[in-house]
């Protein structure tokens, strides 16, 4: 692996993680990984599990409502409503826990992703900001750490393979 930045800091005074991620791809294949639900379910859990997308719609106001699977079958679901879209550079969206019926479970939190390339490096900035220090606190204790670094190897992984 060349010297590709990748920071990850969670700070629990403002209930808030940064991840600044950075992926040897051009912009447009990092950001159709992250936007289009067939790409999404081949990197997003970190293995052994795996994601199930149930519907995803990208656009304002659109809605991801997918699981975590586990290797035993366990399902952990989520829905995700987009807030915001700027093509190819940006995009917000809300995110909560749910059940398998995509009934969320509050509080939840908000992520914004910021996306820029340069010399064919795609840098991808995350800051997700949870409503309460709780969510923050479990996100932390189910994994959520080493679970998204996870995640974002297998990305680098997939991008690869689709260069």
């Amino acid at each position: 692996m060349n010297n590709l930045e990748f920071d990850f800091k969670v700070e629990k005074a403002t209930k808030t993680v940064f991840i600044t991620r950075e992926f040897d791809a051009e912009l447009p294949l990092v950001w159709d990984a992250f936007t289009k639900q067939e790409l999404l379910d081949q990197w997003v859990a970190p293995k052994p599990w795996t994601s199930k997308t149930k519907f995803m719609e990208f656009k304002v106001g659109g809605r991801r409502f997918y699981a975590m699977v586990s290797p035993e079958g366990q399902e952990r679901w989520s829905v995700q409503e987009y807030t915001s879209i700027t093509p190819k550079t940006h995009f917000k969206m809300s995110n909560a826990f749910a059940d398998q019926d995509g009934n969320p479970e509050l509080p939840g939190s908000d992520w914004d992703y910021t996306f820029s390339e340069q010399n064919g490096i795609t840098k991808v900035n995350i800051v997700i900001y949870n409503e309460s220090l709780e969510r923050l606190e479990r996100m932390i204790e189910m994994g959520f750490t080493e679970g998204f670094k996870m995640s974002m190897n297998n990305l680098e992984n997939l991008l690869e393979t689709l260069k």
